[in-house]
């Protein structure tokens, strides 16, 4: 077993990993006592989270606490490298805070949670799991991916435990539209199925967007079933990097009704531009997230 430990004073504004991992960023981390996403308000707790990470193909757990001022890891492999991608941990969180507008809203939320991170999960899973989040409360989203994992995905070992790895898209695809609506999948089964066939055979890839134009990538990834302007934002946010993607989910369309009714222009696209623009552009989906997670838990 490899473990390490990173201090969390050395990185740039900290880390809030229950608050990282909790906010409905991510629905491919779980934790050990089994209580995730049951605290609507996630902020500064000690449990063990667990993944898994494909490593030249193969699945491995990922375990990671946050306690005593570090971050401690458990994998069988050096897995720190992987982490600090996963978790966003080289993000500069006071620089990206200085992009945001001056407005109470934002420093409240800010405040609240300081050291959130945007994590950086794998494509296809991101796909599959946003696919799932239409109006859906995020423990049935997390829920669903645990499903999916336990019926489609491989055993993996570590430490004397049985895990499950996130299907492939090979294992998605095999499953029948039947198979996923018996996991609760409901309505998204179709969509779920027909996209991993689009990755199994070669069709499309989600992983394909990253590097171009974010517009152009938003564009890109709706050609995948099930996946219109608000679920691409999301995987362009949370899997590829697109740090100034602003997702226009239901919370975020009431702030913007509340707090920047300027930025209401009737679609989609110029809704987007202009709330990216008031969130502070290139970092914008930083304070959207902050924003989500603070409104999300009543403003505490």
């Amino acid at each position: 077993m490899e473990r390490g430990r990173i201090d969390v004073g050395a990185l740039s504004g900290g880390i809030d990993l229950q608050a990282t991992v909790e906010s409905g960023q991510s629905y491919l981390w779980d934790r050990e006592d089994g209580e995730m996403y049951e605290r609507t308000a996630a902020s500064g707790g000690d449990a063990w989270y667990w993944t898994t990470v494909r490593v030249d193909g193969d699945p491995h757990v990922l375990r990671v606490r946050q306690t005593d001022g570090e971050l401690v890891w458990e994998s069988s492999f050096d897995a720190e490298p992987r982490l600090r991608t996963l978790l966003g941990l080289d993000d500069d969180l006071p620089a990206i805070r200085e992009t945001a507008p001056p407005d109470a809203v934002v420093d409240d939320a800010y405040d609240a949670y300081w050291g959130m991170r945007i994590v950086r999960d794998p494509p296809f899973p991101t796909l599959i799991s946003f696919i799932c989040s239409a109006q859906m409360r995020v423990g049935r989203i997390h829920g669903m991916q645990q499903a999916m994992r336990r019926e489609f995905g491989e055993t993996v070992t570590f430490d004397g435990r049985t895990y499950h790895a996130f299907p492939t898209p090979d294992a998605l695809a095999d499953a029948s539209e039947a198979d996923l609506r018996d996991l609760n999948l409901g309505y998204r089964a179709p969509y779920v199925e027909r996209s991993a066939e689009m990755v199994a055979e070669g069709e499309a890839d989600p992983a394909d967007a990253r590097g171009l134009p974010y517009e152009e990538a938003r564009e890109e990834l709706t050609a995948f079933v099930g996946v219109g302007d608000k679920v691409a934002d999301c995987i362009l946010l949370f899997s590829l990097g697109y740090l100034e993607a602003v997702p226009l989910d239901t919370w975020i369309r009431q702030t913007i009704e509340e707090y920047y009714p300027e930025c209401e222009r009737g679609n989609y696209t110029d809704t987007s531009r202009a709330i990216r623009e008031t969130l502070g552009g290139e970092y914008a989906g930083y304070t959207q997230t902050y924003l989500f997670h603070y409104l999300r838990s009543g403003g505490d």
